[in-house]
Formats: structure tokens, sequence, C-alpha cells
């Protein structure tokens, strides 16, 4: 505290009359007000009830999703045990084909 560091006073002057940017009319807040009153209350949070697709027991939050979607309990969780339509061969095979590339040798020509 025993330096004081001087302070720029920099006056700032707003003229007397500002122009407005925007007109308004009273009209236009009244319908903005109804209408997102209306939104507010058509878009309220449904609570989904996390059930197992297979045997409709509650899971919680020890859900399992499966790739074909749907959600199920320890014991529908295998692809076996609720008939998924999920094809895990087809997308084994893509995934095998995407990492691998076919490699092929430039072809030699014998003189």
């Amino acid at each position: 505290m025993a330096q004081k560091a001087e302070k720029n006073d920099a006056e700032f002057k707003v003229p007397d009359s500002i122009p407005p940017c925007a007109t308004t009319s009273i009209s236009e807040p009244s319908r903005f007000f109804a209408a997102t009153a209306d939104r507010t209350a058509s878009s309220e949070p449904k609570r989904a009830v996390n059930r197992c697709s297979g045997c409709r027991r509650r899971v919680g939050l020890t859900g399992f999703r499966c790739r074909c979607g749907d959600l199920f309990c320890s014991e529908h969780r295998y692809s076996d045990r609720h008939d998924c339509s999920y094809d895990y061969k087809a997308a084994g095979r893509e995934a095998i084909a995407r990492e691998n590339p076919v490699v092929r040798a430039a072809k030699i020509v014998k003189v």
C-alpha cells in the first residue's frame, strides 16, 4: 500500500437522446408468452419405465441395451436368450473386412 497506482479516469459521455433500435407493440409480448407457455406444457419429459423386453420385469439401472435396440434384464441380455434380430456374423465379417484390406502385389510381366 506504499505505492498507489494512479487511475486514468476516462469519462464516457452518453448522449441525452438515444434513438430506439426496434419498435415494439403491446400485443407482441402477450403472443410470445402464450406461445412459450404452450411449448413448456407440452414438452414435459415423460418418465420412461425401464422394463425388460422379454419378461417385462423392471430393470432400473441394471438393464442391458442390446444391439438390436431393446432393453433386457440379466437373464435375457444374451442374444440367444431373446431371439435377437441383430446379425452378429455379418457385422463381424464387415469389421474384419474393414480392418484387413486386401493387399495385392503388382503383376510381374515375364520376359
